[in-house]
C-alpha cells in the first residue's frame, strides 16, 4: 500500500507543477500582443468561418478558465479575458475551443464517444464514492452479501468516470492540434506568437493527463481494497 501512496504523492506533485506552470505560462503569453490585432472572439469567428461552420455562435461568459464548447446549444463560450483580449493566450484558447466545434462538425469519433458518456458519467462521478462507502457500511467484509455487491457497483461507477477521463485525452489533444494547424496554415499569428500559443496549449493538455492519471490511481487503490483482500 505504501507504493500507492508514493504514486499518489508523485501525481499530486506533478499536478501542482502543471497547474502552477500553466498559470504562469498563460500570464506570460497574455502579454504577447498579436500583430494582427485580432481578439479572441474574432479569431474564433474566423476559424469557424474557414471551416464552413455557420451554426455555432461565439459568446462571452464570466469567470476564469471557463472557456468551453457546448455541443448541445452549439456555442463557443469564451471567458471575458479570452473573448476581448488580443494576445497569444487568447488566440490559443479561442482556437482550441473552435477545434471542438470542428470535431463536432466532422463527427470525430472520440468526441462522439465522450458526448455519449456524459449523462452516465455525471451520475457516476458524483455518487461512486458514496455508493462504495454505503456498501462498506452494509457489511462489505461479510462474504458476497449485499454490502459487497454495493461496493462493486460503486467501483464500476468509478471505473466509468475513470474511462471518461482517458477518453477526454484524445479529444483535447486533437482539438489543440486542429487549432495549431489552422493558426499556422492561415498565418493568423507570427512565428513567435505561434510558439507561445503552442506552448500554452501543450501545458493545458497536460492538466487533463494529470487528471486521468489521478483517477486511475484512485481506481487502482479501490481495486486493491475490494478485490485484493478476497
Amino acid at each position: 500500500m505504501s507504493g500507492y501512496y508514493l504514486l499518489l504523492a508523485i501525481i499530486t506533485l506533478f499536478s501542482w507543477t502543471v497547474s502552477s506552470t500553466l498559470k504562469r505560462k498563460f500570464a506570460k503569453y497574455s502579454k504577447t500582443i498579436l500583430s494582427n490585432g485580432m481578439s479572441g472572439s474574432e479569431i474564433a469567428e474566423k476559424m469557424l468561418s474557414d471551416h464552413g461552420i455557420s451554426d455555432v455562435k461565439v459568446v462571452c461568459i464570466k469567470g476564469q478558465l471557463t472557456d468551453h464548447y457546448n455541443p448541445k446549444n452549439r456555442t463557443i463560450n469564451l471567458s471575458e479575458a479570452v473573448y476581448n483580449e488580443r494576445n497569444a493566450a487568447a488566440a490559443a484558447v479561442a482556437s482550441h475551443e473552435c477545434g471542438h466545434a470542428v470535431q463536432h462538425a466532422k463527427a470525430y469519433s472520440w468526441l462522439q464517444m465522450r458526448s455519449a458518456m456524459v449523462p452516465v458519467v455525471s451520475i457516476a462521478s458524483k455518487f461512486s464514492t458514496i455508493v462504495i462507502f454505503s456498501g462498506i457500511f452494509l457489511g462489505f467484509g461479510a462474504g458476497l452479501g449485499m454490502g459487497y455487491l454495493v461496493v462493486v457497483a460503486g467501483f464500476l461507477m468509478m471505473g466509468i468516470a475513470t474511462l471518461f477521463s482517458f477518453v477526454t485525452l484524445p479529444v483535447e489533444y486533437d482539438a489543440s492540434n486542429r487549432a495549431l494547424a489552422w493558426l499556422k496554415s492561415r498565418h493568423i499569428v507570427s512565428r513567435n506568437e505561434y510558439k507561445d500559443a503552442e506552448d500554452a496549449l501543450r501545458w493545458a493538455a497536460r492538466t487533463y493527463l494529470v487528471a486521468a492519471l489521478g483517477a486511475l490511481a484512485t481506481l487502482l487503490y479501490w481495486a486493491l481494497q475490494i478485490f485484493g483482500r478476497r
